[in-house]
């Protein structure tokens, strides 16, 4: 057995929770005719899968790369801590909140702002996963006087990181597009989609710059596409916006690009 072993091993069960979390994703759309709760679930849990499997490579392989200082997978960390930790209602997806949580008939008329990182080779990334913004700043930033502010982190350690992730991410762009266009706080939403690719990018790569093997008919197929193909731009966003028009029945407009 290899030294690297370990690490071979939790790359393989980040692949492996890949592979699941898209498998959900292409069932979806069939599921959630018949059952909603079921299709969002199915889809909400399996990405959590992958926080915890993302959660695990860093545990064993922190030493070959910084995952700490990249906004990326500081952010995944955090939110995979926060998701572990549930000791708040934050970081329900928007489809949760939406078939759920509160019900079509109580957002009728309503307009959702939701951001997502484009590609830099402008191809599309066909899964998103949707977080309130304002639960971000609820559990990352200090100034927001949130009650569910993360307490498990030095109070000097929280303001760097969320200073790391709000500019590395770029999100003051977001926040400057909500209130350009007045969408209250709680109807503006984040993709974590490409910030999840993005991090597994730098991982993936840095793990084959360090000779770690892959290991295993997942990790093999991801090996290529995340440390040669795709790359995410943190810098910038897609603007979209999914309106609830209100007309008898709920219709649920199309997103539309803004």
């Amino acid at each position: 057995m290899s030294d690297n072993s370990v690490i071979e091993g939790a790359i393989r069960n980040l692949a492996n929770a890949m592979r699941i979390f898209g498998e959900r994703n292409m069932d979806f759309a069939a599921i959630f005719r018949v059952d909603r709760e079921e299709a969002i679930d199915n889809v909400d849990r399996t990405f959590e899968m992958k926080l915890e499997a993302f959660h695990t490579l860093y545990d064993v392989s922190k030493e070959i790369f910084p995952y700490l200082d990249h906004a990326d997978a500081s952010l995944l960390i955090a939110v995979r801590n926060a998701i572990h930790h549930r000791n708040h209602p934050l970081f329900r997806t928007l489809d949760h909140r939406l078939h759920i949580q509160d019900g079509l008939q109580r957002w009728a008329g309503a307009s959702f702002l939701l951001a997502s990182h484009p590609t830099t080779h402008g191809g599309k990334i066909m899964m998103s996963h949707y977080v309130r913004l304002d639960d971000l700043d609820s559990r990352l930033n200090p100034s927001a006087a949130s009650p569910y502010l993360d307490n498990f982190v030095n109070v000097n350690r929280v303001e760097k990181r969320f200073e790391l992730i709000n500019e590395g991410l770029n999100l003051g762009d977001i926040r400057t597009k909500a209130s350009q266009e007045r969408y209250p706080p709680d109807q503006v939403y984040l993709d974590l989609m490409p910030v999840f690719v993005s991090a597994v990018c730098k991982v993936f790569t840095a793990m084959r710059t360090a000779g770690i093997g892959f290991k295993g008919f997942d990790a093999l197929a991801y090996l290529e596409p995340f440390t040669a193909e795709i790359a995410v731009d943190l810098t910038s966003f897609h603007f979209k916006r999914l309106w609830l028009r209100g007309f008898g029945d709920i219709d649920l407009i199309p997103i539309q690009a803004i």
